[in-house]
């Protein structure tokens, strides 16, 4: 985030003098729609991401298919002390966790490549309920899965829900209040801790994953509630008061289809969609670099650091990890009021730095204990988190009007460029470790 704020080579002098004058106030009449769209943009966050961070959670038992059989309670086991793979020093699953990680992100990467091609096309809200039943079919599909698979499948779809909710959601707060930005941030950091906390407790307390991912149905309905309900009407025009404080009591559900999907920032020629791009690698960059290290770390390597010094099962273990790094993610997503950072590629830089770590860790075992691998996961999370939301935050300060709803678009591809690279990586870097003595 640091540099980035200087890197504005598609913005003109004009623009720039436009947009650091531009008030900071919401643009909707009243502060009753104001708080209403922060509330709003919070649980679309959440709810956005839910799903796929429930499907990282998941990983291990989705792998090791440790399914409830008819309706006997499922039971963690115990410790493992010995491997899967009897001639590995690891305790492997024989498809790495990555493999649920690119399952769980492919899709969204395709979607965001897209979006600049035509996906915004499309009215806001058939996209909107379109993610809600993916998100729904994907806690599904994956509860009363029989196979690998098939569970892969409804991992699939959690990442066409996620990867659609978050092009058009961060599309759309070109039309709200920046503060928006900031709210929607806190809400997918939500959604990681909510997650994995909701996941890991369940299951602790006795559930079985079929009955924890059951229970989770009420999110895709809070996400439509929330834009349907919720949301108040866009508004572009700031000059047309009296129109904007109708619209702010009129929720999304009541309003006509053309005013559902402003689009204007995309009515814009390839020359300039280009140009704006460039402009925008200086936040891109360092964000696919943070984002690379930390599902490197977190689906590569959290299976193979795995202590048995320690009372907890190696799947137990595992979802504790997963917990831990969406704390760290939601604390940091949520502290822009607190701290902008603006040299985003020191985080890209220390990042790595945690990555190299903890895979020296993998070959040496210097940690003695797990409790340390819990304090820099739970940091590995703070850096995340505080990567994604000044990134977008640092691109609806520098970019004018006109481009803001593109770059927000464009941009978000920058975290699951990362995440793909990363599990594209992983998967033959845990074949190689698992294949140790």
């Amino acid at each position: 985030m640091g540099g980035c704020a200087g890197s504005r080579g598609h913005l003109s002098d004009s623009d720039s003098e436009e947009t650091a004058s531009e008030p900071q106030a919401p643009l909707l009449g009243s502060q009753g729609a104001h708080w209403k769209n922060a509330v709003g943009f919070w649980f679309l966050g959440l709810c956005n991401n839910f799903s796929y961070v429930v499907m990282l959670s998941a990983a291990h038992d989705i792998l090791s298919h440790k399914k409830e059989a008819g309706n006997h309670t499922h039971v963690d086991p115990g410790p493992i002390p010995i491997p899967h793979n009897g001639s590995s020093r690891f305790d492997c699953n024989s498809v790495s966790t990555a493999a649920v990680l690119l399952a769980d992100i492919l899709p969204t990467l395709l979607i965001k490549f897209l979006a600049p091609l035509g996906l915004h096309l499309l009215p806001y809200s058939p996209r909107v309920l379109v993610s809600g039943i993916c998100s729904a079919g994907s806690f599904v599909l994956v509860a009363f899965s029989h196979s690998v698979w098939v569970s892969l499948c409804g991992v699939v779809l959690a990442s066409i829900s996620s990867g659609l909710g978050e092009v058009t959601f961060l599309s759309l707060t070109a039309f709200y209040s920046r503060a928006v930005i900031s709210w929607w941030s806190s809400g997918t950091g939500g959604a990681g801790l909510l997650g994995a906390l909701s996941y890991l407790g369940l299951t602790q307390a006795g559930l079985s994953p079929q009955h924890t991912l059951l229970s989770m149905l009420g999110i895709p309905i809070l996400l439509l509630a929330s834009y349907f309900l919720l949301l108040t009407a866009p508004e572009h025009d700031p000059r047309r008061e009296e129109e904007a404080d109708t619209a702010a009591q009129q929720p999304l559900i009541g309003v006509d289809a053309p005013a559902c999907q402003p689009n204007f920032g995309w009515n814009l020629s390839l020359q300039e969609r280009w140009t704006v791009f460039k402009g925008l690698l200086s936040y891109i960059i360092p964000l696919v670099l943070v984002y690379f290290a930390e599902y490197f770390i977190n689906q590569g390597l959290f299976e193979l650091l795995f202590f048995q010094n320690t009372s907890l099962s190696h799947p137990q273990q595992y979802r504790w990890y997963q917990m831990l790094y969406q704390a760290g993610v939601f604390v940091s997503r949520s502290s822009l009021r607190c701290c902008h950072i603006r040299l985003t590629w020191i985080l890209a830089l220390l990042q790595c730095l945690n990555l190299a770590f903890l895979l020296a860790d993998i070959f040496l075992r210097f940690l003695p204990s797990i409790y340390i691998v819990f304090l820099i996961v739970v940091y590995e999370g703070l850096l995340g988190g505080a990567a994604y939301v000044n990134t977008f935050h640092n691109i609806a300060v520098e970019t004018s009007d006109k481009h803001r709803e593109f770059a927000m678009a464009a941009a978000c591809i920058s975290d699951t460029l990362g995440i793909s690279l990363s599990g594209a990586l992983a998967m033959p870097v845990h074949n190689f470790l698992c294949r140790l003595p």
